[in-house]
């Protein structure tokens, strides 16, 4: 991408600044994103939104937008400079719309850059773990009074377990007899926990789980943190839609406290971390407490498993599928994840009687 290219996108959106200079960003997977620097020494994250991922990009950018919009309304209290480090700050373009459609039906979006904040890939301790449970909880309370209805599904039945066992049958009924018996234990545990990783899916249908505005995308390093290490705001909004608060629960304890790298082959390594695990509850309880449901809480240990469960289906079923959906660098790769996954879920399950009680003797501690 050019400098002249990005400098006329720029420059479609409604504001006073000056195109200077401008650099790649490369931690995101799907979208292209810049650090975009103006004269006046402001900068911006300017975006090109992949329409090949995200079906409705103007769907999804409303989306993110409202959402922005309302936790502005949620934090009003605080001074103009400390909201725009505490929630997405999203320009329109000069035609009164938040994306800019360019002539090869590229879509862009502009933000105002957040400075002074820090990512973290990994965690390495319970402070950022417990800090990481603060704000993402934050974003869920605050987000709690929202009506998840008027949110577009950004991609359908991506946590649906009904549709992701149906597309491993598909694939098992396919699949090479080498590869079969490649997975051939794997497979097994995928269809002895059936019932069991259906439960939330069950729970939501039947409407006894509240329909929410969830993230999708909880990994740690879609929190900002300020330079003390404190939490600050929730980034990577492209997936906000409705769903159940065990998904963005869920997928953050997946990420969090797993010991090793997601596609480690040496399994002795995987263990679940239940200090981490504790030390987000404490953080994610401390904001969401009082707009849960007895049931939801309940739950939010299956959710870590279920979640777990969810990427070690997919990575299995794309094995199964000779490696069509994700990269991958070697012929075992995504059978290795798998097997990753369902090790760490193994840990887990270890765990899970203390998982569930310290949930509800936190809980009880809050109370008093």
């Amino acid at each position: 991408m050019t400098a002249e290219k990005l400098k006329f996108i720029f420059e479609q959106f409604d504001h006073i600044e000056v195109f200077k200079t401008f650099e790649e960003l490369s931690s995101g997977h799907i979208n292209d994103t810049y650090l975009v620097t103006a004269d006046s020494r402001r900068q911006f994250i300017l975006q090109r939104i992949n329409e090949g991922v995200f079906k409705d990009v103007p769907g999804l950018i409303a989306n993110k937008v409202s959402v922005s919009q309302h936790l502005l309304k949620k934090l009003k209290q605080l001074s103009e400079d400390e909201l725009k480090r505490r929630v997405l700050t999203f320009i329109g373009t000069k035609k009164g719309v938040f994306y800019y459609k360019d002539k090869e039906g590229n879509f862009w979006n502009v933000m105002v850059y957040i400075e002074g904040s820090l990512t973290f890939e990994t965690v390495n301790n319970e402070e950022i773990a417990y800090e990481g449970g603060k704000l993402f909880g934050e974003f869920l309370n605050l987000t709690s009074d929202f009506d998840a209805r008027k949110l577009i599904e950004v991609i359908p039945n991506f946590h649906n377990m009904t549709f992701r066992y149906s597309q491993f049958d598909n694939a098992l009924k396919e699949a090479s007899e080498q590869r079969i018996e490649q997975a051939k234990d794997l497979i097994k545990i995928t269809q002895d926990l059936k019932e069991e990783m259906h439960v939330l899916q069950n729970l939501k249908d039947t409407g006894k789980i509240k329909l929410r505005v969830t993230h999708n995308d909880t990994k740690i390093s879609n929190a900002l943190f300020d330079i003390n290490k404190k939490g600050l705001c929730v980034i990577d909004t492209d997936t906000v839609m409705p769903g159940i608060i065990h998904y963005d629960f869920g997928d953050a304890i997946r990420t969090i406290c797993n010991t090793a790298a997601e596609d480690e082959k040496n399994l002795e390594l995987v263990q679940f971390n239940l200090q981490f695990y504790k030390a987000y509850v404490k953080g994610f309880l401390e904001k969401t407490s009082s707009s849960l449901s007895p049931l939801e809480i309940k739950y939010l240990p299956l959710g870590a498993k279920t979640m777990t469960f969810i990427m070690a289906l997919r990575f299995l079923t794309d094995f199964l599928n000779n490696d069509v959906y994700y990269k991958t660098e070697y012929p075992e790769h995504n059978l290795d994840r798998s097997k990753n996954q369902f090790k760490l879920i193994e840990s887990l399950s270890e765990q899970f009687k203390e998982m569930e009680e310290y949930n509800l003797d936190f809980l009880g501690s809050l109370k008093e």
